[in-house]
């Protein structure tokens, strides 16, 4: 048995070693690669994910599993724990042929560079032949596992255990009857509090205030860094070395302020993993929701709280010396102005959750028949115009501002929504607990930070999404809460 577990833990290693260089390749590709360097570092990227595919569905894998489940009782929970996501893996790996599955990492690296010219140009139609040939690998992927549930339903469960096209129609069906609604109320008020914050920045006192931001927040930036790329993400090597992107407009300075304080959420979250999972298949986030949910509660409840502001007021005006003229009331009405905007990442808080409604409903049109990917910009603008009261003028602004669908992430969107459902629920447990405004206010935001290591991060995968929510919140998950905290909130700023 001893020799079987230091077998798996060797192939768990090599996994990750290899898990480690896709990551390395990726986010070079991602911040510095130059354009013509896009197909070599594509066929790297190939290369390695055959080589992982290989590794993962390979029969010395299968025997040692074999092996240790012969002896379950005699094994840690850890390792038990890896093995059923390990052949979770498996059965989704094994059904794909090999020659296909090297063919879509390739298609999905090369893709990145695609979409962002198209995206340049201003011009959809350069994209759609390689957006088309994503999601019919992503449909022949889930029809090879030949499963009983649709295939946009399994994708979701995939990215979120137990979640379903049934769920989430009945969730965004709330926010059409609750918060479109709503919304029109609001705008009836047109109140322009970020007139307030019109003011320009240079890129070097964002990049300097963004760092301070994230020490402010508790991210080890000893663990991790903070780059540039035309899309904020987060990617982790492993706990110690997490790395963050952000993005920044000298005429938008609050752009990057919230896109790292989102992307600080992630990063802290993969920083507080335990150091017993640190070597594991479980040193990773519980799922997609749950680790939006950490992203959007530091970058929403705490970076557009009125008495984070209080705290981080004076800093902010040694940096941006255009605040200095602003009372702390200007501020926090200045962050949270309703505006229907056209870019997600722009989004207010009230609206946020009706991009994501847009993309979830474009995803479910296609996998199902319904929509053709020619079409996708018009539908795009339609939905924009339905739910938000806005229709982009160009592409750019429009069905190709988001990065997720070239890099393969289809049914990722839903996990943005679900995130802020999390959160909310998540902040009505820590209120039980603590004294969440006056630690805002006194700066003290590591109380917070150990609090959801020691009830969130330090679990990594060993808990799925519904036991976080159950041993943090006591009930599953419940957008009720998220709903009536965005009437409220609202109601209260715009009397």
């Amino acid at each position: 048995m001893e020799k079987s577990i230091k077998k798996f833990r060797n192939m768990i290693k090599e996994k990750r070693m290899i898990d480690s260089m896709l990551a390395i390749l990726q986010w070079d590709l991602e911040t510095q690669t130059p354009k013509g360097g896009y197909k070599l570092i594509s066929e790297m990227i190939g290369e390695l994910s055959l080589k992982s595919y290989n590794l993962t569905t390979s029969k010395e894998v299968l025997d040692t599993i074999k092996k240790l489940k012969e002896s379950l009782n005699k094994i840690d929970p850890i390792i038990k724990k890896e093995i059923d996501f390990l052949e979770e893996e498996i059965e989704k790996l094994k059904v794909i042929p090999p020659e296909e599955y090297k063919m879509y990492s390739e298609l999905t690296a090369k893709a990145q560079g695609v979409w962002e010219v198209a995206r340049e140009d201003n011009n959809f139609e350069k994209f759609a032949p390689v957006l088309e040939e994503i999601f019919s690998f992503n449909k022949k992927f889930i029809e090879y596992r030949k499963l009983d549930s649709d295939i946009y339903s399994t994708i979701l469960n995939d990215y979120e255990k137990g979640m379903n096209v049934s769920k989430l129609d009945l969730f965004f069906d709330g926010l059409k009857k609750e918060i479109v609604p709503f919304l029109k109320e609001i705008n009836e008020k047109k109140r322009n509090f970020s007139d307030k914050l019109s003011f320009t920045s240079s890129k070097l006192e964002q990049e300097k205030f963004s760092k301070e931001i994230l020490r402010y927040i508790g991210f080890d930036l000893e663990r991790g860094i903070l780059s540039e790329s035309a899309h904020p993400f987060t990617l982790t090597v492993n706990k110690d070395d997490v790395r963050l992107t952000t993005r920044y407009f000298e005429e938008l300075p609050f752009s990057s302020v919230f896109s790292t304080i989102h992307e600080g959420g992630h990063g802290i979250y993969e920083q507080g993993v335990a150091e017993e999972l640190k070597e594991t298949m479980l040193a990773d986030g519980s799922s997609m929701g749950i680790h939006e949910s950490q992203s959007r509660f530091y970058e929403n409840i705490i970076g557009r709280s009125r008495e984070f502001w209080y705290g981080l007021l004076d800093r902010s005006k040694d940096k941006y010396k255009s605040l200095s003229t602003l009372s702390l009331d200007e501020v926090y009405k200045g962050i949270n102005e309703v505006t229907p905007s056209l870019i997600r990442v722009e989004a207010d808080e009230l609206t946020y959750s009706l991009h994501i409604m847009v993309r979830y409903e474009i995803e479910k049109g296609i996998l199902s028949g319904e929509y053709e990917i020619k079409d996708l910009p018009k539908i795009w603008n339609e939905k924009m115009y339905e739910y938000l009261g806005v229709v982009p003028e160009n592409d750019k602004e429009g069905v190709l501002q988001d990065v997720h669908w070239s890099c393969g992430l289809i049914g990722y969107f839903p996990s943005y929504a679900l995130g802020n459902v999390y959160s909310i629920q998540i902040l009505n447990a820590m209120k039980k607990q603590m004294n969440v405004e006056g630690v805002l206010e006194r700066g003290e935001l590591n109380k917070i930070k150990i609090w959801l290591n020691e009830n969130i991060h330090k679990h990594g995968k060993s808990k799925s999404p519904n036991e976080i929510m159950l041993s943090v919140t006591g009930e599953e998950l419940n957008p009720d809460y998220y709903i009536t905290y965005l009437k409220e909130k609202y109601t209260n700023i715009y009397d």
